[in-house]
């Protein structure tokens, strides 16, 4: 990329007579995120690649859901369920692949979408030893993808190079740490360019002191 059409062709023709490269123009698709031009800026989503989640996890034919994860829910690992009776045990998968395969996926997908990062840091915590509510989770964020597939992340060609940041955080809601969640999001002019749902690496002793974390986590990003 460059201002200075001359330069660019030049650069073209070096790399071409090196490497043998092919000039595709523009590019409308590429590794899964597609690419759409408009005058007013460019918009990236994933939709193809979440029709194809939707298909292998088998619930074309489900109804969507409305959010991408329950309020307030508390998925723990196994070893928290020693303690529980066997009548009231949430058991652990046979084959964990098929949730391994999903929630990576999961992850890829959140490049252009960041309304289900919240679910999926959580989701990526069970990797290795999953259990049936977590991939009732994982299926959960999926049929909401269902619904709205063609989300994504739009880049205005308007942009006023002006900086706003937004973050927030939970206070201890994780039941195995009593850590808390940050999550911000970075916006140049009115364009999304950075967006992160991390768990906090101590733990806070009061909702003022996990704010605090967040902005400064938000603070560094900016940075």
């Amino acid at each position: 990329m460059g201002n200075n059409d001359s330069h660019v062709a030049k650069f073209k023709e070096y790399l071409h007579s090196t490497f043998h490269i092919k000039d595709l123009g523009s590019p409308k698709y590429f590794l899964g995120i597609e690419i759409a031009r408009s005058d007013k800026g460019i918009s990236l989503s994933q939709r193809k690649f979440v029709l194809e989640i939707v298909s292998e996890a088998g619930l074309s034919g489900y109804k969507p859901a409305v959010i991408p994860i329950e309020q307030n829910v508390k998925l723990t690992t196994h070893e928290y369920d020693l303690d529980i009776p066997s009548s009231n045990k949430d058991p652990l998968l046979k084959d964990p692949s098929g949730y391994q395969r999903l929630v990576g996926k999961l992850i890829y997908l959140t490049m252009t979408r960041p309304d289900i990062c919240y679910a999926v840091q959580i989701l990526s915590q069970f990797m290795h030893m999953p259990k049936e509510s977590h991939m009732n989770a994982a299926l959960k964020v999926v049929r909401y993808l269902k619904g709205c597939p063609g989300l994504g992340i739009f880049l205005s060609r308007e942009c006023d190079m002006g900086m706003t940041a937004f973050c927030d955080t939970d206070y201890a809601t994780c039941p195995m740490t009593r850590r808390s969640i940050t999550g911000f999001c970075i916006k140049l002019g009115k364009s999304l360019i950075s967006w992160k749902t991390k768990k906090q690496s101590t733990v806070s002793l009061s909702s003022a002191e996990s704010e605090y974390r967040a902005m400064a986590k938000t603070t560094c990003e900016i940075i």
